[in-house]
């Protein structure tokens, strides 16, 4: 059996024969289809993630493929140490989604996990309700731009949308942001922004970025006010891409209603995650939800897995004349 496989920290995974996988009495035989390489497999890959195999190990968190009755599902995690990049996985029947016949399996496989992250924040951990404030703080990757889409169905009515770049402002709008807050080099003008908008009324902070500018958002929601006293802002991240630590006062916690946490394995259930998976795959048609995608066979992997692309990279286990896109050189 041909597989994704992990051999040292900091090696590019390797497409390579492992010992087959055969069906158990405990899981479902899942025969993979495609599975994305996500930031969240990169940084297990790389030993940089909180959650950490020991190499050599199977690389991948999630994908879709078939059962043996031919059901067509997306699993979130295989048993270890067979991860997800690999021809046949075992799966615990919990973990198993039996996916909609007209959802296209690789779309599936690309928008999970950058879906899942928004869908599970917003109804897993802060309970968003109807009418609030959501402001998304690092939204122009494939994650933030879902996030967007999904706020606004979750019942947001407001949504405030950060980058880097004013290039983003127009597709950001599109997607139903109703602001655009652009960072500037020095976060100056950026601090500015974000008091106008505390000030307004901001309910919930979905932070894909953590760092210096998760810090810079923290230090200015001391602005939100309601009743002469703090307003409660559920401040949720769920990424690390600005960095993993940040400078903070302890005087912006204190003068602030900020309540901070975290959406990610260890604060979810399994239950909860799938759960949010099932909610967000059942509804990609109904919501019209998009990503940007390629589809390459695993064996390319040691030349693609380190592209730095806008588009989600799926690997498939299938034949390279029925790619969407062909693979590199």
């Amino acid at each position: 059996m041909k597989a994704v496989v992990v051999t040292q920290y900091q090696d590019t995974p390797r497409y390579l024969e492992v010992k087959p996988t055969v069906a158990q009495s405990d899981s479902m035989l899942v025969k993979v289809s495609g599975v994305a390489i996500s930031q969240l497999a990169r940084l297990q890959a790389s030993g940089k993630h909180y959650v950490r195999h020991i190499p050599p190990f199977v690389a991948g968190v999630d994908g879709v493929g078939h059962l043996e009755d031919g059901t067509k599902v997306y699993f979130l995690s295989a048993h270890s140490p067979v991860g997800a990049m690999a021809e046949y996985v075992n799966v615990a029947p919990e973990l198993l989604i039996t996916l909609p016949t007209e959802l296209d399996l690789h779309l599936a496989a690309a928008i999970a996990n950058p879906g899942m992250s928004s869908w599970a924040a917003l109804t897993e951990r802060t309970q968003l309700a109807q009418g609030e404030t959501v402001l998304i703080n690092g939204a122009t990757g494939a994650s933030g731009r879902l996030a967007i889409q999904i706020a606004k169905h979750l019942g947001a009515a407001h949504i405030i949308a950060t980058g880097r770049s004013e290039k983003h402002r127009n597709d950001l709008l599109a997607l139903g942001a109703d602001e655009y807050l652009v960072m500037d080099e020095q976060l100056t003008d950026f601090s500015q922004q974000l008091q106008r908008v505390f000030k307004h009324g901001v309910d919930v902070v979905l932070d894909y970025l953590w760092g210096e500018p998760a810090a810079c958002v923290l230090s200015q929601a001391k602005y939100a006010q309601q009743d002469d006293a703090a307003r409660r802002i559920r401040f949720i991240n769920v990424g690390s891409l600005a960095g993993a630590e940040l400078n903070l006062s302890a005087n912006a916690i204190r003068s602030s209603g900020v309540e901070l946490m975290g959406a990610g394995f260890g604060s979810l259930s399994n239950a909860a995650l799938v759960r949010a998976i099932r909610n967000l795959l059942h509804s990609v048609a109904a919501l019209d939800l998009k990503i940007d995608y390629q589809v390459h066979v695993a064996a390319d992997v040691e030349h693609i897995w380190n592209i730095n692309s806008p588009s989600r990279i799926v690997l498939t286990f299938g034949n390279r004349e029925s790619l969407i896109s062909p693979a590199p050189e």
